[in-house]
C-alpha cells in the first residue's frame, strides 16, 4: 500500500493537534501530514520565522494552522501556548512531542555542564510539560493520544553522545510510565523512534570538528553523503 493509499484511510477531521518542534524538520513534516489528514494543527517552536513557514506550507494546502512561539521548556509558556490553541482550535486531541536538541559531543567530563543539562531538560521537560499540560483535558473527554519523540539513542550507551542517548532513554520510560497511568481514561501514549533522520540538527551534530574527533566512523558516513531518511518519510503513517 502505497502513503497516498493509507493517507486516504485516516481521517482527522475535527480534531485538533499540537505539535513541538513544529518550525522544521521532522516536527514540520508531523504538522504537514496531520494537517493533510484534516487535523487542525498548532505548531510550538522558539523560531518565528520557521513556524510561519509551516503555517503557510499547510494553508497553501488548504489546512488549519497556526504558529505559537514557544521554549518548551517554561512551563507558563507551555500552558499558556495550550490555553491559546484550546481558545482559537478546540480541545486538543493529539500531542505530538517532538521538540529536542542534540546536546554536545564529546566525553562526559569535558563538555560543558549547562549545555549538557539543557539537552536533557529541552527532550525531557519538555515532553513532560506539555503532557502535563493536555492530559487533564484528555482525561476529562475520555480521549486523547500522546506521541514522544524517541531514538535508538535510547536503548543503549552511545559514548560521547552521553546528553542526548540519557535523555531519549528517560522519554521513553515518560511514555511508558503516561501510558500506564491513562490507559484506563482511554488515552493511547506511546514513543516514536523515526529512526536516522536527517535534519538540520543531525547535519550539525554529526558535520562538527568534535564529530569528527569522536564519532569518526559517523563523521566520515555522513561528510561523504551518507545520509538518513528526509523528514518526510519519517512522518508518514
Amino acid at each position: 500500500m502505497n502513503s497516498d493509499e493509507t493517507r486516504q484511510e485516516i481521517d482527522l477531521g475535527g480534531q485538533v493537534a499540537i505539535v513541538t518542534g513544529g518550525g522544521r524538520g521532522i516536527g514540520q513534516a508531523m504538522a504537514q501530514e496531520l494537517a493533510s489528514a484534516g487535523a487542525a494543527v498548532a505548531a510550538l517552536a522558539r523560531s518565528e520565522d520557521q513556524l510561519a513557514k509551516t503555517v503557510a506550507l499547510i494553508e497553501g494546502e488548504g489546512g488549519r494552522a497556526m504558529a505559537l512561539p514557544a521554549d518548551v521548556t517554561d512551563q507558563h509558556v507551555v500552558e499558556r501556548a495550550v490555553a491559546e490553541t484550546e481558545r482559537q482550535l478546540g480541545p486538543v486531541d493529539l500531542l505530538v512531542n517532538n521538540a529536542g536538541v542534540g546536546g554536545q559531543v564529546g566525553p562526559l567530563w569535558e563538555v560543558e555542564p549547562d549545555e549538557w543539562w539543557r539537552c536533557v531538560e529541552v527532550n525531557l521537560r519538555g515532553s513532560f510539560l506539555c503532557a502535563r499540560a493536555v492530559v487533564p483535558g484528555m482525561i476529562a473527554r475520555q480521549h486523547g493520544r500522546v506521541i514522544i519523540s524517541s531514538s535508538l539513542a535510547g536503548t543503549a550507551p552511545w559514548p560521547y553522545m552521553s546528553a542526548y542517548a540519557i535523555g531519549k532513554a528517560a522519554v521513553t520510560r515518560l511514555a511508558e510510565n503516561l501510558a500506564a497511568e491513562t490507559r484506563a481514561q482511554g488515552i493511547c501514549v506511546f514513543a516514536l523512534n523515526p529512526g536516522s533522520v536527517r535534519t538540520a540538527m543531525w547535519e550539525s551534530l554529526f558535520l562538527s570538528d568534535e564529530a569528527a574527533e569522536y564519532l569518526p566512523d559517523l563523521y566520515n558516513y555522513v561528510s561523504q553523503g551518507g545520509s538518513g531518511v528526509p523528514p518526510e518519510r519519517a512522518a508518514e503513517p
